[in-house]
């Protein structure tokens, strides 16, 4: 009797033992693939005055898309001085296609034609956000792009677009993101009017800040750094 109990007891210990292990390993294979934690890189712009504009968008917003052109001249025009950075933040819970969306420019930009569909899917929002397919649309951008239209489709159904959209959500999370378009300026998040003018204005206020800093390090030895400067 004794020795059966024993044996019991013996044998639930190995049970718990094995199901601690297998549920160890599940969990460090997770974690060891670093797809969720890969956050995407798409920058345009020299960066000159070392100022960086990052926006947190997502592709079905309808404000993005009334921001998106006024976006762009910006690009244009500050594209010797900044960089621009754009991250994915679909709305989820409200927008349908948004992660679709998302997936569309994602999967363009492992054939390096990421900033083309970026700019096709503002243009055409209209069309694609309300589509019960929108893949559709996405595969004739693809074609007009001059995409290999097969290799698109297998990456728009990837993990690991998948996971650097989710990556990208992830971070913005973090920072406590609930709308978009949300703009941060060297780490700062602004808001900013929706005008050209707006964005001229801060961009130019942030780059005089760093003015003074970089001719103070390549002045030699008798100038005196004038305090207002930059203020």
């Amino acid at each position: 009797m004794s020795k059966q109990f024993w044996g019991v007891i013996i044998v639930i210990i190995l049970i718990f033992v094995g199901v601690f292990a297998l549920t160890g390993k599940k969990s460090t294979g997770g974690n060891s693939s670093g797809g969720s934690s890969t956050l995407t890189q798409h920058v345009e712009g020299q960066g000159k005055s070392g100022v960086t504009l990052v926006e947190y968008g997502d592709y079905e917003c309808p404000y993005c898309g009334q921001y998106a052109p006024i976006v762009k001249q910006v690009q244009q025009e500050f594209n010797q001085q900044i960089y621009f950075q754009f991250r994915n933040f679909p709305l989820v819970s409200i927008h349908q296609n948004a992660f679709a969306g998302a997936r569309a420019a994602e999967a363009a930009a492992l054939q390096n034609k990421f900033w083309e569909m970026h700019d096709l899917l503002y243009a055409n929002q209209d069309q694609w956000s309300q589509s019960n397919d929108p893949t559709t649309f996405f595969n004739q951008y693809a074609q007009q792009l001059g995409l290999n239209v097969t290799q698109f489709k297998q990456d728009y159904s990837s993990d690991k677009v998948n996971s650097l959209i989710n990556a990208d959500m992830g971070e913005g999370n973090k920072l406590g993101i609930t709308g978009t378009p949300t703009f941060y300026l060297d780490g700062k998040q602004i808001q900013v009017r929706q005008s050209v003018q707006a964005f001229e204005q801060v961009i130019n206020a942030e780059i005089a800040k760093k003015a003074p800093k970089a001719s103070t390090n390549s002045t030699t030895t008798t100038t005196t750094p004038a305090t207002s400067t930059g203020n």
